[in-house]
């Protein structure tokens, strides 16, 4: 497949255009949920002292994620960023390229007094891309936007592969799950144009296909969690 433009404003452009025609031929453009299945429940935490934690996950283009990210209650940020490459210093004409074995991931900063680790899980499974798709996301296609939960402890290895094993168990999805589960090396902020892209680009075609429609979802089937960034 040809490399993407470097201008970040056509970067999404073909993508778009794909997306588009996809969504009039009336294909899925969301995660592809089995019929009657139900994603597992996870409760809220209950008697954890305040504290901040940090959650990296990679799931397609890191604007919509980042979105998600940061209108859930208890995320204090959520920055764009790169991870799971061999890159020390990756750019995003590198990672565009493929050849970094970086993904675009999101940084989550977060309370588990308000939200627990379990809780992202759901939402990152559930509304934030859908982890049935094989080094793409939607439109986007290349390692770079594969499905992956970057652990940095035991806890949540263990968290990403029991959610993991119980979805399957359940046939939440009609097609295998190939989220990759792996030890975060290093986390790698992107450029300052990527940050908060949603927000200042709300009317963009690209965001307006792929991305408020997985804020509406959030909204619908997270009330509870759901709010609107101040």
């Amino acid at each position: 497949m040809p490399a993407y433009p470097r201008s970040p404003a056509l970067v999404r452009l073909a993508g778009t255009l794909l997306t588009t025609a996809l969504v009039l031929a009336g294909c899925r453009t969301s995660p592809a949920r089995a019929e009657g299945a139900a994603l597992p429940h996870e409760p809220a935490p209950a008697g954890i002292a305040a504290s901040t934690d940090t959650a990296v996950f990679a799931g397609g283009c890191f604007w919509g994620v980042e979105a998600v990210f940061e209108h859930l209650q208890g995320v204090s940020t959520a920055i764009s960023g790169y991870a799971g490459g061999t890159v020390a210093s990756p750019s995003y004409e590198l990672v565009s390229s493929g050849a970094t074995g970086h993904a675009e991931s999101v940084l989550v900063v977060y309370d588990p007094s308000r939200i627990s680790y379990d809780q992202l899980l759901q939402v990152f499974f559930t509304v934030a891309h859908d982890p049935t798709q094989l080094n793409r996301q939607g439109p986007d296609v290349g390692t770079q936007y594969r499905s992956a939960v970057f652990y940095h402890n035991d806890a949540q290895r263990a968290a990403a592969m029991r959610y993991i094993a119980r979805m399957e168990s359940a046939k939440v999805y009609g097609a295998p799950i190939v989220t990759q589960v792996a030890a975060l090396e290093a986390f790698h902020p992107a450029e300052d144009y990527h940050q908060d892209y949603l927000v200042h680009h709300r009317m963009q075609p690209y965001i307006m296909i792929n991305d408020a429609p997985k804020l509406e979802a959030l909204r619908q089937q997270f009330p509870a969690l759901y709010r609107t960034p101040g």
